[in-house]
């Protein structure tokens, strides 16, 4: 179809009448008068003499979810099409996809309709293809999706704000437009309209377009976008937001799960670990043995026990809120968690009593108190109390010595330094792209590093390293503080780095990654990130944890030795696993590659039959003079390259914490064998350092041992011993 005359190209030509129909329905009351209302409105709109039409898609746009470009006036002729114009950093626009999932669950192409996602980067890293092909992931968006990298599309509509929404008729002819969040019933309204009307008229067609799903093409993965990760002190575990497939993930150090709550599915239900569910969670904080878990699609806080306990919620009522403070009990829709940081001793309160909670969607920061407390310059209050911290709700980059009239945009991460001289809150500021503080004292806000000193741009971005203003970030998501070193660390996701900040003078340098977007395991100054989006310290401060989100990983950043691997997320026999999970895919994406320095032995071919259980045992010397690495992960790991069918119900890896006492590895050969030779390799990592600490170094050996399987019954064979001297 051809483009018809066209009567404006901007959005403002709708502005008159669409004003005076949003001015009908503020006196309608019922939903018949409604809909009468919007029907006599596209009766005018499409009486016009010229239509108001949207501009073609420019060629060589890239396109996600289908099976090629899209034209408006040669594929979606006859149909009601709704253009979000948006971008994945955008937390408004996060929101609105709910809405936009819930009316494709009711109106598909057959009745007419599609949603085509218009994609218009605010940063530069939004720009590139592949890292929205992880936001399509990430968000579950099924509908087509085309990256508009210079804002084309937008500045001829004169676009405004993300996200912004446009309901086209069957002629490419613009119809309504919808600014921000939050109207969802004039959303469905006016597009359940729209279809009736041009029905009414024989102009809606049923054909389908050619849909293709990204995901579709993906194979599986034990993390998917994981958000944040947080250390548990006490029993040496992690937890891991697994924000993708909708889980929490406990993990032992070596990255052996031990529960799995959740996934794969969305969902929002309390219960057992078996039957309970979230939503895109991602803050994570370990408070008194309980995991408090900002499940942030449902806008609720969630809390998790003993595996006996069911899982429970805390505030909120699974909508997003606009106002501060609330008592459990007496529930307002209140909360949008994204990040949470717990609150340890010193100043005014003087217990581990407090969740500290980063609310990206309404730009604060909220307390949640877990016991009978005091807020700077608040009185006595009651446990379960929820209420505003900081922040006016403005979306600012402005700092004040009073909190509530301070700016944030976008809050995404938190870390605690409750003891003096610092006591303050870190605050990950992302749509600012700045650092933040919050006084524990008396709540003052005030500027780190990154942004500039004008409150109302947030356009103030990039990779410098520098001092305080001079210094600029991209869209950072999480922080931790490490008070060993009295330094804090910035997951910097759109520059795809882990930046360090000195509080004390304020200087910012590039930590680790090169800011390439990839996938590369080493050094500080040669491994890469991949939108980093959390980040902990653990290890009594020789580890640095990252949730390196669009890599699907858990990266383990060594501050000693300066090098990083990835931790390798496994299943056994006992761990409660909800989600989908499969061995050999995980074996051979997640083992860290050993250093070119590290041997190879080659070890003589020995016979087993098939449900022989083999036994290796580990014979390792270390230098003399030198002990293990206290805390840090001396591990072992099996593989096997072209038979991972060897390894379906093994334990693929474990710890090795006393050289006295090393641990032997069995692998028991499948019954159902698919090659009578097979070689099974392990891999060795050890940290050890010198008698007083003063110099510590990581070593590796690979250890290859031939297998030759027959039916013959072998003898009761001795354990293999993997010996080697460092």
């Amino acid at each position: 179809m051809a483009a018809p005359g066209v009567r404006s190209r901007s959005l403002a030509g709708l502005l008159p009448a669409q004003t005076s129909l949003e001015y009908a329905l503020l006196d309608a009351v019922t939903q018949e008068e409604k809909s009468s209302l919007v029907y006599q409105y596209l009766q005018k709109v499409d009486g016009w003499e010229q239509d108001l039409s949207v501009p073609e898609f420019p060629e060589g746009l890239e396109w996600l979810n289908t099976e090629g470009p899209i034209s408006v006036y040669k594929d979606l002729g006859g149909k009601v099409v709704i253009l979000d114009f948006f971008t994945y950093c955008c937390i408004n626009c996060i929101h609105l996809l709910p809405d936009l999932h819930a009316l494709e669950h009711t109106y598909s192409d057959k009745d007419g309709l599609l949603i085509v996602g218009v994609h218009s980067a605010k940063f530069p890293n939004e720009k590139v293809l592949d890292n929205i092909k992880s936001a399509v992931l990430r968000y579950d968006i099924t509908h087509p999706v085309v990256n508009d990298a210079d804002a084309s599309l937008w500045q001829e509509l004169e676009v405004s704000c993300w996200p912004t929404v446009v309901i086209l008729g069957p002629r490419g002819n613009m119809l309504f437009s919808l600014i921000g969040e939050g109207h969802k019933e004039k959303l469905f309204l006016y597009t359940s309209i729209a279809l009736k009307y041009y029905k009414d008229r024989g102009q809606i067609k049923a054909n389908k377009i050619g849909i293709k799903l990204y995901k579709d093409s993906l194979p599986p993965s034990p993390l998917l976008f994981p958000g944040k990760v947080t250390v548990d002190h006490l029993s040496k575990r992690l937890v891991i937001a697994d924000t993708g497939h909708h889980r929490i993930l406990v993990v032992w150090k070596n990255g052996q799960i031990q529960y799995s709550i959740g996934g794969p599915n969305p969902g929002r239900k309390d219960g057992i670990f078996s039957e309970s569910t979230f939503n895109s969670p991602q803050g994570v904080a370990i408070m008194n043995n309980i995991i408090y878990v900002a499940d942030t699609e449902n806008h609720l806080i969630r809390k998790i026990e003993d595996p006996l306990q069911p899982l429970a919620t805390v505030p909120g009522v699974g909508r997003q809120g606009q106002e501060g403070g609330v008592l459990l009990g007496y529930l307002k829709p209140e909360l949008n968690p994204w990040g949470s940081g717990k609150r340890g001793k010193g100043s005014e309160v003087q217990r581990d009593d407090i969740l500290w909670i980063a609310m990206a969607g309404t730009h604060q920061i909220w307390a949640l108190l877990l016991d009978c407390g005091r807020l700077p310059k608040k009185n006595d209050l009651k446990k379960g109390t929820c209420l505003r911290f900081a922040g006016s709700g403005n979306e600012e980059n402005r700092n004040n010595a009073y909190p509530h009239k301070a700016g944030f945009a976008q809050p995404s991460g938190l870390s605690l330094a409750s003891e003096d001289p610092w006591s303050c809150l870190f605050v990950a500021d992302s749509e600012s792209s700045t650092v933040r503080t919050v006084s524990l004292k008396d709540g003052a806000v005030k500027h780190l590093v990154g942004g500039e000193r004008d409150p109302m741009n947030l356009f103030a971005f990039g990779d410098v390293d520098g001092v305080g203003i001079s210094a600029k970030l991209q869209h950072p998501l999480g922080v931790t503080w490490d008070k060993k070193r009295n330094l804090l660390y910035v997951a910097d996701s759109y520059n795809h780095k882990i930046k360090v900040v000195d509080p004390k003078t304020k200087q910012c340098t590039t930590l680790a990654g090169t800011g390439d977007a990839s996938n590369v395991s080493s050094s500080f100054t040669e491994s890469t990130f991949n939108e980093p989006g959390g980040l902990c310290i653990g290890e009594n401060g020789e580890l640095l944890y990252v949730a390196d989100t669009n890599n699907h990983q858990i990266k383990v950043m060594d501050l000693e030795t300066k090098t990083i691997s990835v931790l390798p997320v496994f299943s056994s026999g006992n761990a409660v696993v909800d989600g989908p999970f499969l061995v050999e895919k995980v074996e051979k994406q997640t083992v860290p590659k050993l250093p070119k320095s590290a041997p190879a032995v080659q070890l003589p071919p020995v016979a087993a039959s098939p449900g022989q259980t083999l036994q290796f045992q580990l014979r390792l010397d270390l230098p003399l003079g030198t002990k293990l690495t206290e805390g840090a992960p001396s591990c072992w790991f099996l593989t096997a390259e072209g038979n991972e069918w060897l390894l379906q119900g093994q334990v693929p890896s474990g710890e090795i914490e006393n050289i006295a006492s090393q641990p032997t590895i069995s692998l028991q050969i499948p019954g159902n064998c698919l090659s009578p030779e097979a070689v099974i390799s392990v891999s060795v990592f050890l940290y050890y350092c010198s008698a007083d600490s003063s110099a510590c170094m990581m070593k590796g050996v690979l250890f290859s041992q031939p297998l030759q399987i027959s039916d013959a019954q072998q003898g009761c064979t001795a354990p293999v011993e993997l010996k080697y001297a460092f």
